[in-house]
């Protein structure tokens, strides 16, 4: 039951705390740094744990479970203490760039709950291209969100303008625009699985 591919994905699921842990203190940026890296590894093992069990023929069904708990855990994580920390803020629009962080975990949950519902009578919802690009961009996104705080140690609080290095300007902006680009592929590919489910509805 404990293959290489779920000891990996396991490994995701447990480090989260610790992800956390460094993400808590803005004005850290040797915590930010490291979370960088840990949130980097973390995206390595998810590629890795996937391309062992196909290509060694390890594919479980607690793999299968365990897989995308692992990523929304630990992106659900992620977005919960950067809005806490000041970092889904940004100019212009100030603390709004937080909607896109909560498009984002209400699409989780909502497909989490259908492929549920669909699993129990036998329909499988496959993973679509659109929904990789979703993942890509938020992944970026975070990345990106928390390598700001690691190059500048403290979220940009101003609505009307940037403030820290211009380097940190360039990120952060970078890692908002990934996440409302990801927020916006999240409403799309949650209303082709929505459609898919409710077929299958009374």
């Amino acid at each position: 039951m404990l293959t290489l591919p779920n000891i990996l994905t396991l490994s995701r699921i447990l480090t989260v705390p610790l992800l956390a842990f460094l993400l808590w203190w803005p004005e850290w940026q040797l915590g930010y740094a490291l979370a960088f890296v840990l949130y980097c590894l973390m995206g390595i093992t998810d590629y890795f744990d996937g391309y062992v069990a196909r290509s060694s023929g390890a594919v479980s069904r607690l793999g299968v479970f365990l897989d995308p708990i692992a990523d929304k855990i630990m992106v659900a994580a992620v977005i919960l203490v950067l809005t806490a920390q000041g970092y889904l803020r940004g100019p212009y629009v100030g603390d709004a760039h937080v909607i896109a962080g909560l498009i984002i975990l209400m699409r989780e949950i909502a497909v989490s709950g259908l492929r549920e519902f669909l699993g129990g009578i036998q329909v499988s919802m496959p993973v679509t291209r659109l929904a990789k690009w979703k993942t890509t961009f938020q992944l970026v996104s975070l990345g990106a969100l928390i390598f700001g705080g690691a190059v500048e140690g403290v979220p940009c609080h101003s609505r009307l303008e940037y403030c820290g290095t211009l380097a940190h300007q360039w990120i952060h902006l970078v890692g908002l625009t990934t996440l409302w680009a990801a927020a916006i592929l999240t409403l799309i590919t949650g209303w082709d699985y929505l459609r898919v489910g409710l077929k299958h509805m009374d």
